[in-house]
């Protein structure tokens, strides 16, 4: 007896403007399930999972839910028929607790009656795994408990059928196992879930099937068991693909920027960083784990200039010619250039720090150039240049340079924002989860092009959230725990465990 179809959707097709992210695309989800959806950037993947939560309404193409079909309109008709959609970024108020979240918009007859919510949502946290707080302020929560808001609040509203977007983007490794212990419990309760990701490795460990996109069209669908990393991403990408990442040996490292005592507090007086020193030498990558919110943050744009550092505090750049060191605390990124310091900084935040949503990519280029212009007037020919070798070097999904980036998928947003980085010949690259989000076959090529700004001599500064990853890449890296370093370890060296256990307990500081 075959399962039952939760979910068919046959012959979808969405086109915007002259570009189709999605076009005659079939995918189908049984009962008691969980459906890995692939593919690149920009392959259609977000957008098909929108016009199934009622986000955006298909140009042609049938959606039957449980046999039946129907048309879904907006997100109230889906939550209707049973779909909820978990988005990679929180959906959230923050000066209200977790179940006034879970019941924001939904009517009630009467009062609203606190307790009794509060109670309803303990016992689904109860059925399914769920640790949650009701009445704790959102903004006193973790990024995981956050994410737990949001599932709850589907569930809530009564989803059998569960979509999640990216769920581990910005989870530890500890957080991931708890995340995909509750998904299965759901599972086996007979709740269907689709989950978004790009971590092959993770599709491996919880989906029952994975369905592939490419280029906006079926790929294909596999059963999990049948699947494996390599076969995974040949099907995305749609020929074979080295999975390999090169690690040369640093030539002749040099110190190129040392911290000492480098401490910030935040806007609460709480204080994020404490006393952070470590030293980024030329030709290598020194990469910096810890659990999301440590400190990884406030550190790059502390020394980018961008956030306010304590009294005490020294960051010194040190030219690659024989020279005296430039000190940057208390200066701003223009002083910082004016200066001569040859630093590029591709930050976490992409559309809200690295580039401008409503300007296109060739503009956003000249954001880096604009001061070289003669006579008020701004160069535009060399960003234009530019932004074409970056489309070309990097394979940007976008209809032309013309088009502004907040229409690009997340992953082409940062595939702009890196090239753009890295053309301007920086001494110090520093990156923020320059992966995240990012599909296999692109985090491979952003991974190579770190390496090359590496045997360039460049110090590069690597934050990532992937432990394999940073294992493999990088040459040393700093462990940060409750905003202070744990340990800095050797990358060749140690250990996956090891770093995770330094992630959770302090382990002393240490210097290589």
């Amino acid at each position: 007896m075959s399962p039952e179809k939760a979910v068919e959707m046959k012959s979808i097709t969405k086109t915007f403007g002259s570009v189709a992210a999605n076009s005659s695309v079939n995918l189908e989800v049984c009962r008691g399930e969980v459906l890995s959806l692939l593919g690149e950037n920009g392959s259609g993947k977000t957008t098909l999972m929108n016009i199934l939560a009622g986000i955006y309404f298909p140009d042609s193409g049938h959606i039957c839910v449980g046999g039946d079909e129907v048309t879904i309109r907006s997100p109230k008709d889906a939550i209707e028929l049973g779909i909820g959609m978990v988005h990679q970024h929180f959906k959230l108020v923050d000066n209200l607790t977790a179940a006034e979240n879970i019941v924001l918009g939904l009517k009630e007859k009467g009062r609203l009656d606190r307790r009794k919510i509060s109670a309803k949502v303990r016992a689904l946290s109860e059925r399914y795994g769920f640790n949650i707080n009701p009445d704790r302020k959102i903004y006193d929560m973790s990024v995981s408990e956050k994410q737990t808001v949001e599932i709850i609040k589907v569930l809530y509203r009564g989803a059998s059928i569960l979509i999640l977007d990216e769920p581990t983007a910005v989870l530890t490794i500890q957080e991931t196992e708890k995340l995909f212990k509750i998904l299965r419990s759901m599972r086996d309760d007979g709740k269907s879930i689709i989950i978004i990701t790009h971590k092959l490795h993770e599709v491996l460990a919880i989906s029952d099937r994975v369905s592939v996109l490419r280029k906006g069209e079926n790929a294909g669908t596999v059963n999990t068991a049948d699947a494996t990393v390599q076969s995974l991403t040949e099907m995305m990408v749609g020929r074979a693909v080295s999975l390999n990442i090169d690690r040369p040996e640093p030539v002749n490292p040099t110190p190129r920027l040392i911290v000492k005592n480098l401490s910030c507090i935040d806007d609460e007086g709480v204080t994020v960083l404490d006393t952070i020193d470590f030293t980024a030498n030329s030709g290598e990558i020194l990469g910096i784990a810890g659990i999301s919110g440590n400190g990884q943050k406030e550190l790059l744009e502390g020394i980018a200039g961008l956030y306010p550092l304590s009294p005490g505090s020294s960051v010194l750049y040190y030219p690659e010619e024989s020279g005296e060191a430039t000190e940057l605390v208390g200066k701003r990124p223009m002083q910082i250039r004016r200066l001569g310091v040859a630093l590029s900084f591709v930050p976490e935040d992409r559309l809200g720090m690295g580039l401008v949503g409503s300007m296109d990519l060739a503009d956003n280029m000249l954001l880096r150039s604009y001061e070289k212009g003669k006579l008020g007037f701004a160069d535009r020919k060399e960003p234009r240049k530019l932004a074409e070798t970056v489309v070309e070097q990097l394979a940007v999904a976008t209809p032309g340079i013309s088009t502004p980036v907040s229409r690009l998928s997340g992953g082409n947003v940062q595939k702009v924002l890196v090239g753009r980085e890295i053309s301007s010949a920086p001494k110090v690259l520093m990156t923020a989860y320059a992966v995240r989000g990012l599909d296999i076959n692109t985090s491979y090529t952003i991974y190579a092009l770190l390496n090359e700004q590496k045997k360039k001599g460049v110090a590069v500064i690597y934050v990532g959230e992937d432990l394999d990853v940073l294992l493999e890449l990088c040459d040393r890296i700093l462990v940060l725990c409750g905003g202070r370093v744990s340990a800095v370890v050797d990358g060749r060296k140690t250990t996956k465990e090891e770093v995770g256990l330094l992630m959770t307990s302090f382990g002393g500081e240490g210097a290589l």
